[in-house]
């Protein structure tokens, strides 16, 4: 099974000015971070406005970079949703399109209880091939679901095939605790960028990260470092991380992407997806002005 690792990163979804994916552009973003060596490609995750687009629109997106990544990064594509019958459809689609691998999203809205949480994942784990490598995805302050250890342990023993976790929730206690699930073989990722560098010190496979995106150069230099055992260096570069995130992060933070990779040439616009809004012209400008000072395309250590 390929596993997700490294700098993994959850996608923007380009649209058109006729609020279409944009499939040019979602190719150019796919070949721009297989050069600058991200590890792996996330498609339809909280960054690609997933809750926002119906399935056959995601299912496009998952085509398109499958098929433009012809197997040189891992893509694992997130297929989580509303309802257990879309989720399912979309696993079973990816798995037929090429994905290394499922990601799963707690669903939202609906409290649920650990043995809802439980069955559901037995669900979707039974739907797809039993070498289909999945991972949980916790995401609470936006899905109001969440994983306890303990649950993720059930899980894991239930499911073989469930072989992770990404976990945006910033708990550097519970991450850790996800790393003992299956004595210590349970593979966990950390989504909330500044913890990047202390997971992985600790025993994490990397980083799920939006921004890193927009910023790749530095991501990938991180995770460089830290496999040459050099910390100094990654502490470095990390600070710096901590300085772009205070700017990409927060509110807008996925039309803030959009507007840099527009800047960089990677896709042609920056369109949201209703209710989400666009920047606007001179708010973009400000934007790309104020990273320009900051040298957002240079190494410092």
């Amino acid at each position: 099974m390929r596993t997700l690792y490294g700098v993994t990163v959850p996608m923007v979804t380009p649209f058109t000015e006729r609020d279409q994916v944009d499939e040019k552009s979602l190719r150019s973003l796919t070949e721009f971070l297989i050069e600058t060596g991200v590890s792996c490609l996330y498609p339809a995750g909280t960054t690609g406005e997933m809750l926002i687009m119906d399935v056959e629109e995601r299912k496009l997106l998952a085509e398109t970079v499958i098929e433009q990544n012809r197997g040189r990064a891992v893509v694992y594509i997130q297929v989580g949703a509303m309802n257990q019958r879309d989720t399912i459809a979309l696993a079973k689609h990816a798995v037929g399109a090429g994905a290394d691998g499922i990601a799963v999203v707690t669903p939202g809205y609906f409290k649920l209880s650990d043995q809802e949480l439980l069955t559901y994942y037995q669900r979707v784990s039974a739907s797809v091939p039993e070498d289909v490598p999945i991972y949980l995805y916790g995401i609470p302050q936006c899905a109001g679901n969440d994983f306890s250890p303990e649950l993720v342990e059930k899980i894991a023993d239930i499911c073989p095939n469930i072989i992770g976790i990404k976990y945006s929730g910033p708990d550097m206690v519970k991450i850790q605790q996800f790393m003992r699930v299956r004595g210590g073989a349970f593979s966990v990722l950390c989504g909330v960028d500044d913890l990047f560098a202390a997971s992985v010190l600790v025993g994490g496979d990397g980083v799920i990260s939006g921004i890193a995106q927009a910023l790749p150069e530095h991501y990938v230099a991180v995770w460089e470092a830290l496999k040459e055992g050099n910390r100094e260096r990654a502490e470095a570069i990390m600070r710096r991380i901590w300085e772009f995130n205070e700017v990409l992060g927060g509110l807008n933070s996925i039309v803030k992407l959009k507007a840099i990779l527009k800047y960089r040439g990677v896709i042609a616009g920056t369109e949201m997806r209703a209710p989400l809004c666009s920047l606007g012209k001179e708010r973009e400008e400000r934007l790309c002005r104020m990273l320009e000072k900051m040298h957002f395309k240079e190494i410092k250590d």
